[in-house]
């Protein structure tokens, strides 16, 4: 095995799955003069990067054996213990760009370990078109072995940027699932917004630059946010008191109601900020509905099952 990792220009790289976003990382590495082996449970799907020069192996573990930086993009955490579990990982650096949560970061960390090689886990802020895109924002949380980062770092920053949030290998999950979760708020919050003007004369090409505007300037109050979390200080800067905040939310409902929209997208949230006011809170903003989310622990934090 040759191993060229300390000349980006040619550090060559094993990647495990070729599926839209494997597919991505593929041809930015191989884009920017990186040898790449390929491998795919499916192997018609690795052709089309055979024919802009990947070389193709037979199995997973004959691409794990190929070189020493391995990166592995699959389904799923059971996919990985599936695709690796015929390999040797002596002394390679494992790369793990599958979606999965903390606890399963940190146990496939401690697998990886025990099997001789160092590992990262990595959580993609980026859909396929924006791999390899120059300016395209897409960047890569990653957590667990700093040495592996630091050795590599030029050759992971090729298909998108990087950032490293720890040693705790289940760091980069969940600072993706962090940002995964507000934007999925925020969209229930545009689909409500829609839904009230969908049966009047407004078009939403209409509305979506006003959302669009609204929200960018409300995004800022996070910063507020994690300072009142950080202190304790929920009365800190409150510009809009929880008490305040409530009693708008009758207008809300009420118009809901009046363009015959469920608000179901919203009321979960009113329900938590009406049991805070409840607490004797209404002086304060609404970050402080964050202690009622977060639920009593007993016996620390829960682990996953042992990855195969």
């Amino acid at each position: 095995m040759t191993d060229n990792a300390g000349d980006n220009a040619l550090s060559p790289i094993s990647l495990l799955g070729a599926g839209a976003m494997g597919t991505a990382l593929a041809r930015a590495w191989l884009a920017a003069g990186h040898p790449v082996t390929v491998w795919n449970r499916t192997p018609a799907r690795a052709e089309a990067l055979a024919a802009e020069g990947a070389a193709v192996a037979a199995s997973a573990a004959e691409a794990v054996a190929a070189n020493r930086l391995v990166v592995v993009c699959l389904l799923d955490d059971a996919s990985v213990g599936e695709a690796l579990a015929g390999a040797d990982l002596a002394g390679r650096d494992l790369v793990n760009l599958t979606t999965d949560t903390p606890a399963q970061g940190r146990a496939r960390a401690a697998w990886a370990t025990e099997r001789g090689a160092r590992f990262l886990d990595g959580g993609i802020m980026a859909v396929p078109p924006m791999i390899g895109a120059a300016q395209s924002g897409a960047y890569v949380f990653y957590s667990g072995s700093a040495g592996l980062f630091e050795e590599h770092r030029d050759v992971l920053a090729v298909p998108a940027g990087t950032v490293y949030v720890g040693a705790d290998a289940g760091f980069a999950a969940l600072h993706d699932v962090a940002l995964l979760s507000a934007m999925s708020g925020m969209f229930a919050g545009i689909l409500h917004a829609f839904a009230l003007v969908r049966r009047e004369d407004i078009a939403p090409s209409e509305l979506a630059p006003l959302l669009v505007s609204w929200l960018g300037a409300m995004a800022p109050m996070a910063h507020q946010a994690a300072a009142q979390l950080e202190s304790g200080d929920y009365g800190k800067g409150v510009v809009s008191n929880l008490a305040m905040q409530v009693a708008g939310n009758a207008t809300l409902l009420a118009t809901a109601q009046e363009q015959g929209v469920s608000p179901e997208l919203l009321t979960p949230y009113m329900t938590l900020m009406e049991r805070r006011l409840a607490d004797g809170h209404g002086e304060e903003d609404t970050t402080g509905v964050v202690e009622l989310l977060l639920a009593p622990q007993e016996g620390g934090a829960p682990t996953a099952n042992p990855p195969a």
